[in-house]
């Protein structure tokens, strides 16, 4: 997990009136509420958390935007645990978190999640295929075999009311956007997801049907002709689309690395809302007046992170 470029110049913020500025966006994006007949699931990856040096009063705005929801996959989780828990110590005391072991670029997958909403069920485990389907997980056109996840995908179940989901937190493999045999690994692991959801989905000894897939899958474009989104919707799950046009999950809006994805026919508990929530656009106003755009995006990937959160809601 290397970290982004430390900014080269001092900036002191005030936490009180980014807060209040985040909260102002929240308004405008209008993420709702919460409600005990609904459930606020994000996603979120956190660049290099635990690698990079935010401080007390970064963990802060993170844990703001956390707070707003019920249960948040989180991503770039590192081996080194201070800085997931320098978040959960900025969260009411009823939060919880759950995480696993680290796999490449010692990158932990974590939940963290409002025990008082959200019951952790009996499952977690990270995502495996079992030596003897490797040989199911190919593509037509694709040569390179399936050796197994760079970084697992992380297993948990909840309860919500009458709402039992298995989350599916994921980091899929990226290395470049332009190396072929990059691109093909991506796909190779994003159909072992998809295959594995839709199997589980089906199986009668399937410990929770709804399933949802989520996280960073570092999907370039929603559109069919991009091979990890054909790919990830060849087994049936679907990516709802978004109810506002702020773009996609990375900070410049063009990338649409992070996704929410299920089975509609099974999870008939989907509310109809989903999106992108872009804080970038509401955090350190001054800054962005008083330094270059470069400036500012460094500082904004350094403290808090290169990724949007990305929301959806369900009833329970």
């Amino acid at each position: 997990m290397p970290p982004h470029p430390k900014p080269r110049f001092e900036y002191d913020y005030d936490v009180a009136a980014e807060l209040s500025a985040l909260r102002s966006h929240r308004s405008k994006r209008d993420i709702p509420a919460k409600r005990s007949d609904r459930l606020l699931v994000a996603t979120w990856n956190i660049a290099n958390l635990g690698v990079q040096e935010r401080t007390d009063a970064d963990h802060e705005l993170i844990a703001e935007v956390v707070g707003w929801f019920d249960l948040v996959a989180i991503q770039e989780v590192h081996d080194n645990l201070g800085g997931l828990r320098g978040v959960l110590a900025q969260l009411p005391p009823r939060w919880r978190m759950h995480f696993s072991e680290a796999g490449g670029n010692k990158e932990r997958a974590a939940v963290l999640y409002d025990a008082g909403k959200a019951e952790q069920l009996d499952q977690t485990d990270r995502l495996s295929i079992p030596p003897a389907d490797l040989r199911h997980i190919k593509l037509k056109g694709v040569e390179q075999q399936f050796r197994g996840f760079d970084r697992g995908p992380y297993l948990t179940t909840f309860r919500a009311g009458r709402f039992s989901v298995q989350l599916v937190n994921v980091h899929l493999f990226f290395g470049s956007d332009s190396d072929r045999a990059d691109i093909e690994r991506r796909a190779l692991e994003t159909f072992a997801v998809a295959r594995w959801c839709d199997l589980r989905r089906r199986s009668a000894n399937t410990y929770v049907r709804d399933i949802v897939a989520l996280g960073d899958f570092n999907l370039p474009e929603l559109s069919e002709s991009d091979p990890i989104y054909s790919v990830l919707t060849s087994r049936g799950l679907e990516l709802p689309a978004h109810k506002s046009a702020v773009g996609g999950s990375s900070l410049d809006g063009h990338k649409h690395y992070d996704q929410v994805a299920f089975f509609p026919g099974e999870t008939r508990e989907f509310a109809d809302r989903i999106d992108v929530f872009d804080f970038d656009n509401a955090v350190f106003g001054d800054l962005y007046e008083e330094r270059t755009l470069s400036q500012f995006l460094t500082y904004v990937r350094y403290h808090l992170s290169d990724h949007r959160p990305l929301w959806a809601e369900f009833a329970i």
